[in-house]
């Protein structure tokens, strides 16, 4: 897939605001200003692993620390990355084993929650 195909977490229309802006701007707006400048600007843009890549490596890292909320946005943003359901549902079958069936169960329900989005 080339970039053009591919989405960051912060892909938005010009003069829209971002989700890092959405969700933290008022509370923490150096916060979302780093998120949307350095995160997604710049790693988000490296070159050196695809963003279907990121997705994978960031999806797994949510699913080791138990963050379903966060979670959820990177399911859907792999997805329109080239990430399969397929291929996340493995993810989360793998990570159960090493990150623990806890937090496996809350990745598969957020999943079925995304994937019943479509």
């Amino acid at each position: 897939m080339t970039n053009a195909q591919t989405a960051t977490p912060s892909a938005q229309p010009e003069k829209q605001q971002t989700r890092a802006q959405q969700l933290m701007g008022d509370t923490a707006p150096k916060l979302a200003e780093l998120t949307d400048g350095v995160l997604y600007s710049d790693i988000w843009e490296r070159p050196e692993i695809s963003k279907r890549d990121r997705s994978l490596v960031t999806i797994t890292a949510l699913i080791a620390l138990n963050r379903p909320d966060q979670l959820r946005s990177h399911i859907r943003l792999g997805l329109q990355n080239g990430l399969t359901k397929e291929e996340i549902v493995e993810t989360i079958t793998h990570m159960a084993f090493y990150s623990g069936w806890p937090s496996g169960v809350s990745a598969v329900a957020v999943a079925k929650d995304v994937f019943a989005e479509k």
